[in-house]
């Protein structure tokens, strides 16, 4: 997969780089080869939207095991979201705490992310000098004490402090005026079902955060990610803002991209995420808004958490809401767009390219090319395998996932020129801690 599309070729790594792409017959004696046969030879995918958890929560998901699945999943890359873990990532110091707790552990590459929260305007120019890549921000309650929610007078304070830096602010783009508490009990006497938890999350509130975001970047013009975009009623807003040249960006995950409404069963919270699973027309919109490239990528927003926490009786609004989906990201993009007729080439532009240009990383990741690192995922793009959550490297295997069939099997992932997993096998952690280049 290079820049020009799908051709077979060598690729050269001396080191942890790209040396040289030849022609398919241009092998060097003397040197080991990895033969790929009729596979794909892609860059590694970058995960912009990864909650680890560790330290504080690493009971719900740690670094190891967070990395290892992202290994399995051709993912060479993942950023750390700043909540869950305890301390958050807020300050110098607990950036440094998440720094020595992922140190030795990592499979693949990880940076990290700080965050806004009400207050902590003072800390984010600190953060960004110890290396953070981006922010994060939340417009509605996160799920977890330590990272509150943003008003707009917070965004006001934070904001000329970030167009100062230049770093993106990645939002969870919810307007908390439209998100409605649990109804009353419905006529069988039951309460929290999928319908009205839905219902509570309705595809306004996306919209009108987005609005929102874009009048404080008519007052401070900032860059601004949109995370998981799960509703396409904001494809309109965005395109207008980019016809007006706004520095504007925004994902969609594998789950928004995979099922509609209609497909969670009853009781089944293994679904929950938030935003939520809208309807099958919705669906159909945002593949629509990533073709037509109003939507940049998509991410994982892997969020995992204690088994227990989705266990609740079917009640959706008491159960954790976020999907673990690191290793089955490829697959799952790659079984409905392959129904969409797009091609590998699309993937790669929307989970390799698009990523590493968010966090600034396009000149050495998201690419098959010379000088670029040699972060390289194998995938067999016919290959079917259904999902087995006893396979599934993350730290508990919850997933709505299970039993799925999906297409794209990662068979290797190289980790700047090092074999970090093949065919089930692990190599010894080798992941860089990353920090932005000057």
């Amino acid at each position: 997969m290079l820049p020009t599309g799908v051709a077979p070729a060598v690729v050269h790594v001396f080191g942890a780089s790209i040396a040289h792409v030849s022609a398919w017959n241009d092998v060097p004696s003397g040197v080991p080869v990895y033969d790929a046969g009729d596979r794909i030879v892609m860059a590694g995918l970058v995960d912009t939207h990864v909650h680890i958890n560790e330290p504080g929560r690493s009971d719900w998901e740690g670094f190891a095991t967070a990395t290892r699945a992202a290994a399995a999943g051709g993912v060479t890359t993942v950023f750390d979201m700043p909540l869950n873990a305890i301390p958050a990532t807020t300050s110098v110091a607990a950036l440094d705490a998440k720094r020595a707790a992922a140190t030795g552990q990592c499979y693949v590459n990880v940076g990290f992310l700080g965050g806004v929260i009400p207050g902590n305007a003072h800390e984010l120019r600190a953060l960004a000098r110890a290396g953070v890549f981006a922010f994060k921000a939340f417009l509605v309650p996160s799920g977890v004490d330590e990272f509150p929610a943003v008003s707009e007078a917070d965004l006001r304070s934070a904001f000329p402090v970030l167009a100062e830096l230049g770093l993106p602010l990645m939002v969870h783009a919810e307007h908390p005026a439209f998100i409605r508490e649990a109804n009353t009990a419905r006529d069988d006497g039951s309460r929290g079902g999928y319908a009205e938890y839905l219902a509570s999350r309705p595809a306004i509130a996306e919209q009108a955060a987005i609005e929102l975001l874009l009048r404080r970047q008519d007052e401070c013009p900032i860059p601004i990610h949109i995370v998981h975009l799960s509703s396409a009623l904001g494809l309109s807003v965005l395109r207008a803002a980019r016809a007006k040249g706004r520095r504007i960006t925004v994902e969609t995950c594998p789950h928004y991209l995979t099922w509609c409404a209609h497909d969670v069963p009853e009781g089944a919270t293994e679904y929950k995420c938030a935003p939520p699973i809208r309807d099958a027309g919705n669906r159909d919109a945002l593949w629509s808004g990533l073709i037509d490239g109003t939507i940049d990528m998509i991410v994982s927003d892997h969020s995992p958490c204690l088994p227990a926490m989705k266990d609740t009786d079917g009640n959706f609004f008491t159960a954790w809401g976020g999907i673990a989906s690191l290793q089955l990201g490829l697959s799952a993009v790659w079984t409905e767009a392959r129904k969409r007729d797009r091609s590998p080439a699309d993937v790669a532009r929307w989970m390799c390219e698009a990523p590493a240009r968010l966090v600034g990383l396009d000149r050495c990741k998201g690419h098959i090319a010379v000088g670029y690192d040699a972060d390289i995922a194998i995938w067999d793009a016919d290959a079917e395998f259904v999902v087995n959550p006893a396979r599934l490297e993350h730290r508990h295997p919850v997933t709505p996932y299970a039993g799925r069939r999906l297409r794209g099997v990662v068979n290797t992932t190289f980790i700047g020129g090092r074999l970090a997993y093949h065919d089930g096998a692990f190599s010894d952690p080798c992941g860089t801690l990353l920090v932005p280049s000057l």
